[in-house]
């Protein structure tokens, strides 16, 4: 039995952890061949042992997407390797929460940065491969607080800006087969969220609880939740699904 993504390359940024690690494992398990890239070497060679171990055909690579020519290294390497260039998600991102009157430059700098300036890079190296072999898949990551949420002026914007992108793209790239939609996560139980918890100092179980008692279905995702939303919009029988945003939050979002 053929698997969903037999002969597929898939490339995910900031794939080492939490969403972007599911979304590269579901991908692998459907037989693509899977290029990672992130800043943090250590936990790019956790997965790729990990990986390894499993039978898949993986790349890590250390790469920042802020850099464009690390980037567009990363992706010559990838398509040097595999031979093309089919599924791009652009995952990679950050937090730094605060207040508005509490925010800094660097606070809305550096998540202006890693979304958007990030996005940029790898979809712009990304698209000529796709455009070439006149098929492609990009699939961004939003998130729920692309609708506004109080401590995240920083990551609301970029986030409603992945949205646009995402728009803009379907209407520049659907001509030559490739498809631009967006998955938008509610609360996931990640790093990320720890991270939050962290912040406004409430135990992590804790949060868990407050979070789940007000979405629908009664509990918190998982990143294997995108994963799966994001394998969606990246098969072939999803040619006609073009420039959208599926919120995967367990329940309607305002």
């Amino acid at each position: 039995m053929t698997r969903k993504f037999e002969n597929r390359v898939a490339f995910v940024t900031g794939g080492s952890r939490g969403i972007g690690k599911s979304i590269a494992e579901i991908f692998a398990e459907e037989g693509a061949k899977i290029a990672i890239i992130d800043i943090n070497e250590e936990a790019l060679q956790e997965v790729h042992t990990e990986f390894k171990e499993k039978g898949f055909d993986i790349l890590a690579l250390q790469a920042n997407v802020v850099k464009t020519e690390e980037v567009e290294a990363a992706m010559e390497q990838v398509v040097k390797e595999f031979g093309a260039l089919d599924i791009l998600v652009n995952n990679a991102g950050i937090i730094r929460d605060n207040l508005l009157f509490k925010m800094t430059d660097k606070d809305w700098d550096q998540v202006i940065d890693v979304h958007l300036k990030g996005a940029f890079n790898t979809t712009r190296a990304a698209q000529k491969y796709m455009v070439q072999q006149k098929y492609g898949r990009i699939i961004n990551i939003s998130s729920t607080s692309a609708l506004g949420n109080p401590g995240q002026a920083n990551y609301a914007t970029v986030k409603a800006g992945l949205q646009g992108l995402t728009k803009t793209l379907a209407r520049e790239l659907g001509k030559f087969g490739i498809t631009s939609n967006a998955v938008a996560p509610g609360f996931i139980e990640t790093d990320m969220t720890k991270a939050t918890a962290e912040r406004i100092g409430v135990p992590f179980e804790d949060f868990l609880k407050a979070g789940a008692s007000k979405i629908p279905v009664g509990r918190t995702g998982k990143p294997r939740d995108i994963a799966n939303a994001v394998a969606f919009f990246a098969d072939e029988n999803s040619s006609f699904v073009n420039g959208q945003v599926l919120y995967v939050a367990g329940g309607p979002t305002n």
